[in-house]
């Protein structure tokens, strides 16, 4: 019987290849996938992540290639990702491992999420593989256990996380591609990103664990790492490198 993973993914502001990357490394190693989003609703990409122009201004490269939006939107015509489950109506015990992607709006409607943090708490108590990309790594840090002085699910682990050099202070909107009246995503604007990932995610590991943060990862060097039961990966560039590593880790 093929390991049955669970991926949690924003419905207000998803980088498309967050999901994309993962999803297909995966589906091609035969896993049993359940999508899960907040609204019970497709989780829609970012226009900026299905942008094959768009320079990053931090990274001063391209980082949506042509063949990955394509891929992209043929998922998104094939309905793959149409019928999620809503997170609050998971049960971890289901599955074998727990997989949090990414995108601006992970940090809206992810990592604050309380059903989020019960599904995190869970899956660590229960020795399941949990996986988080970019910014949705900061969920561990508010998965926190009662019987450890309510201390992060990642205290003294070794993490990847979303460099503070990359944040920015410009104004931040979250339109998405094929929007509509059901799935309108966010009118909001953050002025860059919603926090600073990687100070929070320094505080939850504690003075035993380690943050690695490389501002020069691409997708040539990409970042992620396995410190059992965490597989933590950088961002954009690192979404095939954290797909893979996924697989290995499950075999």
């Amino acid at each position: 019987m093929s390991k049955k993973v669970l991926i949690l993914a924003s419905n207000v502001g998803l980088w498309g290849e967050e999901l994309q990357a993962p999803w297909d490394a995966l589906k091609k190693a035969g896993f049993d996938l359940t999508l899960a989003t907040p609204k019970g609703i497709t989780p829609l990409p970012m226009e900026l992540s299905m942008d094959k122009d768009f320079i990053d201004p931090m990274q001063n490269y391209n980082v949506n290639p042509a063949e990955v939006v394509d891929r992209i939107n043929e998922i998104l015509d094939k309905g793959e990702w149409d019928s999620p489950i809503k997170i609050e109506d998971a049960n971890i015990s289901d599955y074998d491992a727990l997989v949090l992607v990414g995108g601006p709006g992970s940090a809206l409607d992810i990592v604050g999420n309380p059903f989020v943090h019960q599904l995190c708490v869970a899956a660590y108590n229960q020795d399941k593989i949990l996986g988080a990309l970019c910014y949705a790594v900061g969920a561990f840090v508010w998965s926190r256990e009662d019987d450890t002085l309510h201390r992060s699910i990642i205290y003294g682990k070794k993490v990847i996380a979303h460099p503070r050099e990359w944040d920015f202070t410009g104004p931040m909107g979250y339109s998405l591609v094929r929007a509509s009246a059901e799935n309108p995503g966010t009118n909001l604007v953050s002025q860059g990103f919603a926090f600073p990932l990687a100070v929070i995610v320094e505080d939850a590991v504690g003075p035993n664990g380690r943050v690695y943060s490389d501002a020069t990862a691409n997708r040539t060097k990409p970042q992620v790492h396995f410190d059992y039961p965490f597989v933590t990966a950088l961002s954009v560039e690192s979404s095939i490198a954290f797909g893979d590593k996924l697989v290995e880790v499950l075999g």
